[in-house]
């Protein structure tokens, strides 16, 4: 999901997601000494997200501080990704920067300030990620930045409660999500899923996202790859069969809007707004990343109550499977911590953020997951974070970025989001496929 996407999210949602981070930045140099004694010493650090979630990321530093005397500052700037280029290349770069995306991390290693992590840091990147993860933060064979948090998509939100009621059970291959769909459309005589593409000028993410888990789940991690790297065009035949398999649910007539109206009501519907209609039984089907836990807490169920998010209880989600049961094939993001100060206080600041001791104080209070697979996911704060931050840490998932934020912009958050929108409206698969692609030329 791209920064400017995830400004959308933090918007409407106004409450911690499994997204986040954001930190302050600062005079370059930071602490503005280099070398010696690191006791006393304060790290700055900047990025994108406030709030609750800011005051969270400085309490995970708490013991280090305790133990180390060196302290932290961490303070949220909701133009982050529009400001911190500029204040690199202009001199005024923060000891640490927590960077959202790929993308931005290789635009602010390209001005020359970012400087390689230290060995320490590399070392405990190998011991507690796996190799999808470290290769985000490498750059022409540098290592530059570790991983953080992370956040999992292509989850498919639905009702346990009408689950047990129907007499169905969560699939386990797409074939059986597609013969799931038809038993409740007969059940329930009524459309089984809800989408919602409306995001301001974000409009279209969502879709995005369902095409990217349809390409990783039939065409596998390479393909995948090579159509982020642009060698595999949007008009292959790869992303049309994703586009083929994604229809058959959002193109649908007999599976769609259900709570909202037809196939074009996708466009009008707010992403956010299916979490109502799951939770009162209208919608029995979306698909949608992890935060929408969060979402359920400002709805109610059948009853005029809160949801209850639990494997039995009101809502609930399942990974979109794929086409064997059993594989973990994932899509998802996270943050990446990069240093732009050697001094040895920064130095083991950003080593602290690389170990499970991080992840742990971080996730124990509340909302976040990490990819650390050494940390303790029992930490985190709900039955179902614990479980997405099992499968981040599982060694058999096969996780790959958000692959629109890996893209050029003008594709990623560009051609792409707008073709969704073109696409949901009726317009041909062919042109719509040859449009996104026009956008790596502009």
């Amino acid at each position: 999901m791209s920064q400017s996407k995830r400004r959308v999210l933090l918007a409407s949602l106004a409450i911690p997601t499994v997204l986040g981070l954001t930190l302050v930045g600062c005079a370059e140099g930071g602490s503005g000494d280099g070398g010696g004694d690191a006791t006393n010493k304060t790290v700055r650090i900047s990025g994108g997200i406030t709030g609750t979630e800011a005051d969270d990321l400085n309490a995970s530093f708490d013991k280090f501080t305790e133990d180390t005397g060196i302290k932290v500052q961490y303070t949220g700037d909701k133009s982050f990704e529009g400001n911190i280029v500029t204040k690199v290349t202009g001199g005024d770069a923060p000891d640490i920067a927590i960077v959202p995306q790929p993308g931005l991390l290789k635009t602010l290693v390209d001005t020359g300030k970012v400087l390689a992590a230290p060995e320490a840091v590399e070392s405990a990147v190998d011991e507690n990620w796996s190799a999808d993860w470290k290769k985000y933060g490498t750059f022409d064979d540098t290592f530059y930045a570790a991983p953080m948090l992370a956040n999992l998509k292509g989850y498919v939100w639905y009702s346990p409660t009408k689950f047990a009621e129907w007499g169905v059970e969560v699939p386990e291959t797409w074939d059986d999500m597609i013969a799931l769909t038809d038993t409740i459309k007969e059940k329930s005589g009524e459309a089984p899923w809800c989408a919602g593409f409306a995001s301001g000028d974000a409009s279209g993410w969502p879709g995005t996202d369902w095409i990217e888990d349809l390409v990783l789940r039939q065409s596998g991690p390479d393909v995948y790859d090579d159509w982020v790297a642009g060698d595999v065009k949007f008009t292959d035949p790869e992303i049309a069969d994703a586009f083929e398999a994604v229809g058959s649910i959002l193109k649908n007539p007999d599976y769609v809007n259900a709570g909202f109206g037809d196939v074009k009501s996708i466009n009008s519907t707010a992403f956010a707004d299916v979490a109502a209609k799951v939770a009162d039984g209208t919608c029995a089907l979306t698909h949608q990343a992890s935060f929408l836990s969060a979402n359920f807490l400002d709805v109610k169920n059948a009853d005029g109550e809160t949801p209850t998010v639990a494997p039995d209880g009101d809502v609930y989600a399942f990974i979109m499977p794929g086409e064997t049961a059993g594989e973990l094939q994932v899509e998802g993001g996270g943050e990446f911590v990069a240093g732009f100060s050697d001094d040895e206080a920064t130095q083991k600041v950003l080593e602290f953020m690389a170990s499970p001791e991080f992840a742990d104080a971080r996730v124990e209070l509340g909302g976040v997951i990490s990819a650390n697979k050494n940390a303790d996911a029992s930490l985190a704060s709900s039955e179902f974070l614990q479980e997405a931050m099992a499968i981040m840490q599982d060694d058999s998932t096969v996780f790959r970025f958000d692959a629109s934020d890996l893209m050029p912009s003008t594709v990623g958050s560009g051609s792409f989001w707008k073709g969704m929108v073109d696409w949901i409206d009726g317009k041909d698969t062919t042109q719509v496929l040859s449009d996104i692609q026009a956008g790596y030329e502009n």
